[in-house]
C-alpha cells in the first residue's frame, strides 16, 4: 500500500483544530493509502497543544512536533516536511480554508505522473479589497524581477512526491519561501484551481506584518534586482554629472562666465561624480554581498521542543507487516 504523509502546521488554532482533524479523517478514511499525519505546533500561546496531545492519544497515525517558540509559517511547514515520510507529501493549514476534500484528486494527479500538485485559491469576493490588491500587486512584482515564475493565488496547500521533498529538504535556506523554491525545482507539475471555503473557527493569525516578511524574503531570495538599484542610481547620478560638465564648459565656451556661480559648477560637479562613483561601488560590493549571503545562511531553520507520538503501537509498524 502506498502511504502519503500530510503536514499541518498551526498556531493559536484551538478553536479550529478538533473539526479540521475530523473532516480530514473523514476524507482520507475511505483512500486506499496508508496515512501519516504531522502536526507542527508553532509556538502556540492557547490551547493548541492540548488539543494535539489528544488527537495524537486517539489516532495512531498523528506526530506532533512542538517547536521551541514561534518561527513563522514557513519554518513550521519545513519542520513537518523534515520529518514526514511516504510516497507523497501532502502540506496544508489547519483552519479549514485549504479543503481536505481536494486530497483525492491530488492523489489521482500524483498517480498520473506529476511530481508537485499546485493549488491555486479562486478568490470569490469574500477576500478583503485591500489584501486582494496588495496580492495581485506582489505577484506582479515578484514574477517581473524574478527568473522563478510564481503562481498567482498560490497557496502552501499542495502535494510533492518525494523525490520533490527531498530535494526540497536540501535546499537549507533560512530566509525561505516555500511557493519559490518548489516552483524553482522545475519538476513536473499541475494546477488544482478551488474556492477556499469559510475559516471553520477563530480568525487569521497571519498578520500584514507576517504578509511583508513573506514578501520581502520572496523579493530579497528570489531577485538581485534591489541590489542592481545601486548600480542604475549610480548610472543615473554620473550622467548628471556628465551633463554638468557639458553644461558648465558650454557658459565658459561661450563668453557667459556671468551665468557660473562662483564655486558652484564645480562642487555641484564633485558631488554629483562623486556620489555616482560610491553609488556604483557599493552597487558591486552589493551584488557580491547577495551572492554570499545566499550561500552563508547556516543558523537553524527551527528547534524542535518535544515530538509527541501515540503511545499505541505505531502505524508504520501496522502496515509494514502488510
Amino acid at each position: 500500500m502506498r502511504t502519503v504523509g500530510i503536514v499541518v502546521p498551526v498556531f493559536n488554532e484551538e478553536e479550529a483544530l478538533p473539526a479540521f482533524h475530523r473532516l480530514l479523517c473523514q476524507t482520507i478514511d475511505s483512500l486506499p493509502y496508508h496515512f501519516f499525519i504531522y502536526y507542527v505546533n508553532d509556538g502556540s500561546r492557547d490551547g493548541t497543544m492540548n488539543i494535539l496531545q489528544s488527537i495524537c492519544a486517539q489516532d495512531t497515525r498523528v506526530t506532533v512536533l512542538e517547536l521551541s517558540r514561534n518561527f513563522g509559517h514557513q519554518a513550521a511547514l519545513t519542520a513537518g516536511l523534515d520529518v514526514a515520510e511516504g510516497d507523497f507529501v501532502i502540506s496544508m493549514d489547519g483552519d479549514g480554508q485549504h479543503p481536505p476534500d481536494l486530497i483525492p484528486e491530488m492523489l489521482r494527479l500524483a498517480q498520473a505522473g506529476y511530481d508537485i500538485v499546485l493549488t491555486q485559491r479562486l478568490e470569490d469576493g469574500r477576500l478583503p479589497l485591500f489584501k486582494r490588491l496588495t496580492a495581485d500587486w506582489f505577484y506582479r512584482l515578484i514574477n517581473r524581477i524574478s527568473d522563478t515564475q510564481i503562481l498567482p493565488g498560490g497557496a502552501d496547500f499542495r502535494l510533492m512526491s518525494r523525490r520533490a521533498v527531498d530535494s526540497l529538504r536540501r535546499m537549507r535556506e533560512y530566509h525561505r519561501f516555500l511557493r519559490g523554491m518548489v516552483s524553482w525545482m522545475g519538476f513536473r507539475s499541475v494546477i488544482l484551481p478551488y474556492h477556499p471555503p469559510e475559516r471553520l473557527a477563530g480568525h487569521s493569525k497571519y498578520t500584514l506584518r507576517k504578509m511583508l516578511k513573506l514578501a520581502r524574503d520572496a523579493v530579497f531570495s528570489f531577485s538581485l534586482v534591489p541590489l542592481y538599484i545601486g548600480l542604475s542610481l549610480g548610472g543615473v547620478m554620473l550622467g548628471l554629472a556628465v551633463l554638468e560638465v557639458i553644461y558648465v564648459l558650454s557658459l565658459w565656451l561661450s563668453g557667459d562666465r556671468a551665468s557660473l556661480a562662483p564655486g558652484w559648477s564645480s562642487l555641484m560637479f564633485m558631488l554629483l561624480f562623486t556620489n555616482g562613483i560610491l553609488m556604483i561601488l557599493l552597487g558591486f560590493v552589493g551584488v557580491y554581498v547577495g551572492y554570499i549571503f545566499q550561500e552563508v545562511k547556516r543558523r537553524p531553520i527551527y528547534l524542535v521542543r518535544s515530538v509527541v507520538q501515540s503511545p499505541h503501537p505505531s502505524a508504520r509498524e501496522d502496515w509494514e507487516g502488510e
